[in-house]
């Protein structure tokens, strides 16, 4: 039934919640005023601009604390992609005479492959440790890795496809044993299970808001305290010197109250049982002719990556326009290919091109749930 048009008289179901959330309520609330009355610049200092900094100083705070970490270790960026790129990058450029080599896995997010990529370009050395079909890495694969000069590991707590969650505080013990800083990028682990920098054991790690109910292009990166790392942007001295440029207020203000309702409100327990009633439901359509990826014991409570064996998956959700999801194959020119992360966990094309995340969030219900059963039951 490929082109089916979608009728708008039809409820839209929103399961694409690990691409982008919907921004909540309370954070836009305390953004804005600082939309519409507070409008000086935070580093001015005369009456426009008063009300500005303990409203940065407030958000990072608010981050900081959900995080466990001091609100002087908090960096805000644009995004998770920002925060990223300075954890690489500022630890490459701060370490010149210490080593060039580093150590990530097979299925990062581009936020970090593609850095890794460029840094190759200016001299760096990068492994990339392979993952089980699963989707996770070894720790021991991590250190077997380690050379004398590595300078930097980096693994995402939570792979944003399947939603395997890797084993971050057996690896940063690894590299606290052997001197080496370790950045995680959290941008879809934070807001769905706990984050806490010192019972991880990190010493960087990145978040995105948009992942979290606060607004696009606003994020953080946590430093740890005596971390050496280069400033990834350059100009006035904003962010303690760590990163320049005139701060967005109102997201930063958004993304503070996002991270305290993310620290306050947990809600990943119910999202589970309506990921396992999907997960159930669509067995019960199609038996045999489906398979799950990713690790069924460390695995994010609302994401659930399911293969439609032998179809494709971006015509499966041609047939279904009222459903938000992403599909776990990229499609170039008409032709589909197997996403890297699928392909890194040795799934075959029959296994992989009918791959689809369903990502669920604060705001999913048991009736939409049930709504993609029903749909996938009459067109499938």
């Amino acid at each position: 039934m490929a082109g089916v048009s979608c009728d708008t008289s039809v409820k839209r179901l929103y399961l694409d919640y690990n691409a982008s959330t919907p921004l909540a309520a309370e954070a836009f609330e305390e953004m804005l005023p600082y939309l519409q009355q507070f409008y000086g610049n935070p580093s001015s200092s005369h009456w426009a601009s008063e009300s500005l900094k303990p409203a940065i100083e407030l958000a990072r705070s608010r981050v900081a604390a959900a995080l466990g970490a001091s609100s002087d270790e908090i960096v805000f960026t644009s995004g998770g992609t920002e925060a990223n790129n300075h954890a690489l990058k500022g630890v490459f450029y701060a370490s010149p005479h210490r080593g060039r080599h580093i150590v990530t896995t097979a299925i990062e997010h581009p936020a970090i492959l593609n850095p890794c990529a460029f840094l190759h370009t200016v001299g760096a050395e990068v492994t990339y440790v392979p993952v089980d079909e699963v989707g996770r890495v070894s720790p021991e694969a991590i250190e077997q890795a380690i050379r004398e000069d590595t300078i930097l590991i980096s693994v995402m707590y939570a792979n944003s496809e399947v939603g395997t969650i890797q084993p971050i505080k057996k690896i940063s013990d690894i590299a606290r044993r052997y001197g080496i800083p370790l950045h995680t990028d959290a941008a879809q682990s934070f807001g769905k299970i706990r984050v806490n920098v010192e019972e991880l054991g990190v010493d960087l790690l990145s978040i995105a808001g948009h992942k979290l109910y606060a607004p696009k292009g606003v994020g953080a990166l946590y430093i740890r305290a005596g971390t050496k790392i280069e400033p990834f942007m350059h100009g006035a001295g904003h962010e303690s010197g760590r990163r320049a440029g005139t701060e967005n207020v109102p997201y930063l203000v958004g993304l503070g109250k996002a991270a305290e309702l993310a620290a306050e409100q947990a809600f990943s327990s119910e999202v589970r049982v309506l990921k396992e009633i999907l997960r159930e439901g669509l067995r019960d359509v199609f038996g045999e002719k489906i398979r799950f990826n990713g690790d069924p014991k460390h695995s994010l409570p609302n994401t659930l990556n399911a293969s439609f064996l032998g179809r494709n998956g971006q015509d499966i959700l041609r047939q279904f326009p009222e459903i938000a999801a992403s599909t776990g194959s990229a499609c170039h020119s008409g032709s589909a290919t197997l996403s890297p992360v699928l392909r890194a966990m040795g799934l075959s094309e029959y296994e992989g091109l009918g791959a689809i995340r369903f990502s669920l969030g604060r705001y999913t219900t048991k009736e939409e749930i049930e709504s993609v059963i029903a749909l996938f039951r009459q067109r499938l």
